[in-house]
């Protein structure tokens, strides 16, 4: 390394965990259940891990309750499986559902105040896409904690990683990961505050990095998703799975983003156009505002490409209506307070008696770094790479497929979370030592913050992100085909071209916010190429991907798109086959998982 850029500090630990949201610490405590003596380090890029994303996430968590009358475990599974557009692997829904209970009462027996009714009782609410009997009723299958169950999670597995020792090292970036024999033996850190470069090696590195949703211009995600994780293994020649799987939430907040949990829909809220019409039931005849998340986003943004939304002159942008003023006092101020809150906070109207306004808005990545269904990081579809695992929305097993009922994201969480930690408990009984520094460790750190220290020229890296994120939006958005995507792969190479013109005003390396910045650009021109190289390929619609000019799911893309990144930028794609095993395995409900007509 240079001398600017050298390693100031080497930690040993058992394993290091990148990223300490609800999946990263969920695993952590895990691990230290089963093995009390695991010495753990816990990076995360803010200035706590109670400002993780997770901590965001409103509506609750789908569980069924074995003693409910109405619902079984086999519709949880359905609901995901034709949810996903056929296109989750069976073997994961099946591991992921018939564990969700029992993790809800872990999550209550270590502190999680879940919502009660007046019997004592969990509260339910329902959501998008869940139902009984394989497409019957709406299923009240989600666990909750008023409007922060997210919120609720994370302060469960933050204060049991406190009370178990977990080394937090906070407001830091992990630049590459590091390998010996095969295996992954840890990665290099810089910590921001210092200005440090830190060389951590364990026994087993988990990947738990968070979304990618700042490569679109509106989206709910904070300012730190920017698929930091997804990067870094591309980088190390290692694929990624499914990045054009990228879900847009139907009922963002018009003007800040915010996502409107789609718990108001679930409590009776009903989509309006510009004529003050219930709009849904044209799309979704039977669920209707309670249709699956791709379908709601495609049918708000038709009603606006169609002249029926409002274009508001305070806002700049056209929308459709939520109305929720019919609710009842309780929910506004009892169940959902912090949710319709936001519209009197940020935009100044009163939910109560004023209709909100809402659009699509980029929320959650459906795809992410291949994993099986143990969380060990995938080579290629029949290799692992010893020692390294990925979990959470940075990872893809996939749960989801290309499209995510809501509430599956927090149960994904902590239920992988679960596995992953019980894996790699195993895993260190008999895990080698990393031992010393490999040989020509932190090279790629050193080309690339030398690179940015060194660069001179007068473009402004603000100026490309932004750029790159209104290129994404308008051409790689709800709707894609092939002109728009081929003009947005040229404008990205663009882009990167320009990123080499980007001097910086400082060269210090202490708490440089413009230089973390800099890597962040890198990381989304990265991950935006790679959305757009695999949306382009997938000449089907499917879930969130619709293309405009292939617009039914054709069986030749009945797979899953691994994508990898060459030495020159450009990316190739591979292929892992989509898991059928609940139908190929036949019992009962066997037909149930076939490749099911998609209708709501």
């Amino acid at each position: 390394m240079s001398q600017a850029i050298q390693a100031h500090e080497v930690i040993n630990k058992d394993v290091l965990v990148l990223g300490a949201g609800g999946a990263g610490l969920r695993t952590a405590v895990q691990i230290l259940s089963r093995r009390p003596e695991t010495s753990i380090a816990a990076v995360t890029k803010v200035s706590s891990p109670q400002k993780s994303h997770t901590t965001t996430a409103q509506g609750g968590v789908a569980a069924v309750d074995p003693k409910d009358r109405l619902d079984r475990p086999v519709y949880h599974m359905f609901d995901t499986w034709k949810g996903s557009d056929c296109s989750a692997d069976q073997n994961v829904i099946k591991t992921i559902v018939d564990s969700a209970w029992e993790q809800i009462l872990w999550l209550d027996a270590h502190g999680l105040h879940f919502t009660r009714n007046e019997e004592g009782r969990f509260s339910k609410r329902t959501f998008g896409g869940h139902t009984l009997d394989f497409g019957g009723p709406s299923a009240f299958r989600a666990i909750f904690e008023a409007d922060r169950t997210g919120k609720g999670i994370m302060d469960t597995v933050w204060s049991e990683s406190l009370k178990n020792k977990v080394l937090f090292i906070n407001q830091s970036l992990a630049t590459e990961l590091l390998f010996r024999d095969g295996r992954c033996i840890g990665a290099v850190l810089f910590e921001a505050p210092k200005g440090t470069f830190t060389v951590v090696l364990a026994k087993a590195t988990v990947i738990s990095t968070g979304g990618l949703g700042q490569v679109y211009k509106i989206t709910t995600n904070c300012r730190q998703n920017t698929g930091d994780g997804l990067a870094l293994v591309l980088r190390e020649g290692l694929p990624v799975m499914d990045l054009e799987a990228v879900q847009f939430h139907p009922t963002g907040i018009v003007g800040p983003g915010i996502l409107a949990s789609e718990a108001l829909r679930g409590e009776g809220g009903i989509l309006l156009n510009k004529d003050h019409e219930p709009f849904m039931e044209k799309y979704a005849p039977k669920m209707k505002d309670l249709a699956p998340r791709d379908l709601v986003a495609r049918s708000i943004e038709t009603e606006i490409r169609e002249g029926r939304g409002i274009v508001n002159s305070d806002l700049n942008l056209p929308h459709v209506w939520l109305d929720i003023r019919h609710l009842s006092e309780y929910v506004h101020k009892v169940k959902l307070p912090e949710i319709t809150g936001f519209f009197s906070k940020f935009i100044g109207i009163d939910p109560r008696t004023d209709l909100c306004p809402v659009r699509p808005t980029v929320h959650y990545q459906m795809g992410g770094i291949p994993v099986n269904v143990f969380g060990e990081v995938q080579q290629s579809p029949d290799q692992i790479m010893p020692g390294l695992y990925a979990v959470g929305e940075s990872a893809c097993a996939s749960f989801h497929g290309f499209n995510r009922l809501a509430t599956n994201s927090l149960l994904e969480l902590f239920t992988m979370g679960k596995v992953v930690g019980d894996r790699i408990a195993g895993y260190l009984r008999e895990a080698p030592e990393p031992g010393g520094k490999p040989a020509h460790f932190a090279e790629k750190t050193s080309a690339l913050f030398s690179g940015y220290l060194e660069a001179r020229g007068a473009d402004n890296l603000w100026s490309i992100r932004e750029a790159l994120r209104e290129v994404m939006t308008e051409k790689c958005g709800v709707f894609r085909n092939e002109q728009q995507m081929s003009e947005a792969i040229e404008a990205l190479k663009e882009l990167g071209q320009r990123t080499r013109k980007v001097g910086l005003t400082s060269s210090s390396l202490v708490m440089n916010q413009e230089l973390v910045d800099r890597f962040e650009l890198d990381n989304l021109l990265t991950v935006a190429m790679t959305i757009v190289v695999g949306a382009l390929a997938r000449k089907e619609s499917r879930g969130a991907h619709s293309r405009e000019d292939y617009p039914e799911r054709s069986h030749d893309y009945q797979h899953h798109t691994l994508a990898y990144k060459q030495e020159d930028g450009g990316i190739v794609l591979g292929k892992r086959d989509i898991d059928m095993s609940l139908h190929q395995e036949g019992g009962e409900h066997a037909g149930q998982f076939g490749l099911l007509e998609r209708k709501y």
